[in-house]
């Protein structure tokens, strides 16, 4: 995978950037551990101090997006959800703590990264870890049969090399849901994907609030369209992509 050659601090404006007392900072044998606030909580992650795969950082997206989830719990309560790019498995622990989501991480094939997590699930209280799975993008997946009916993801449109191999991932996971017998007549048009409203079975629900140009954010969504997928913008910097 290619590796970002540049400090993330230096992809957002200036609002955006992340201020954190020194005082509330712990940094330990390569970690820095300190509290983030979300929607009416507050969770302590470990972070890297430094990661080549960019799996160190909370990204604003991570906040706005829990902000956004929190807004429309109820397109979402029922799901079961894997997220994509986890990186320090914040946003799933939030979920899982704010909600009881149903939630898997995955990132990168790192060892490293799923370690970070399941520190942070304890740190945080969730024990056993949230189920995690090492995944590189455009590769076989390596559940057999994946069956997820939401994928999540915030801030994954960093590596514009890597777009072809994403919407391949994205793709056989959007394929693989079957609905469950309980729920076969019960989804209203809405979760059909034939309405205005709420979130379609299966489908994939990104936040990006990174800055990189217009030009490779419309390669991602037009190579979407070119396989096959239908790209909708709910407002927010948030955006679902379905089977069309």
């Amino acid at each position: 995978m290619d590796v970002a050659l540049f400090s993330p601090s230096s992809l957002f404006a200036e609002q955006d950037d992340v201020t954190v007392d020194e005082e509330t900072m712990e940094t330990c044998n390569g970690y820095v551990e300190r509290p983030h606030q979300f929607p009416e909580m507050e969770l302590v992650i470990r972070e890297f101090a430094f990661h080549q795969l960019n799996a160190n950082f909370l990204w604003p997206g991570t906040f706005s997006f829990a902000e956004w989830l929190m807004r429309h719990r109820e397109w979402i309560e029922r799901r079961r959800c894997i997220e994509l790019g986890s990186g320090t498995g914040a946003l799933a622990i939030f979920l899982r703590k704010a909600m009881n989501l149903d939630i898997t991480t995955s990132d990168y094939n790192d060892q490293e990264i799923e370690d970070n997590i399941a520190y942070n699930c304890t740190a945080n209280g969730i024990t056993p870890a949230l189920p995690h799975i090492k995944h590189s993008w455009g590769d076989a997946f390596p559940i057999p049969n994946p069956d997820w009916d939401l994928i999540l993801a915030s801030d994954i449109l960093l590596y514009v090399k890597q777009y072809s191999n994403l919407i391949k991932s994205l793709s056989v996971l959007l394929k693989s849901y079957k609905p469950k017998d309980s729920q076969v007549g019960h989804l209203t048009k809405n979760e059909q994907g034939e309405g205005t409203e709420g979130l379609p079975w299966p489908a994939f629900l990104m936040s990006w609030r990174r800055r990189i140009g217009k030009e490779d954010e419309t390669i991602f969504f037009t190579s979407c369209e070119n396989a096959g997928l239908e790209v909708k913008h709910l407002g927010s910097r948030v955006y679902c992509i379905k089977l069309r």
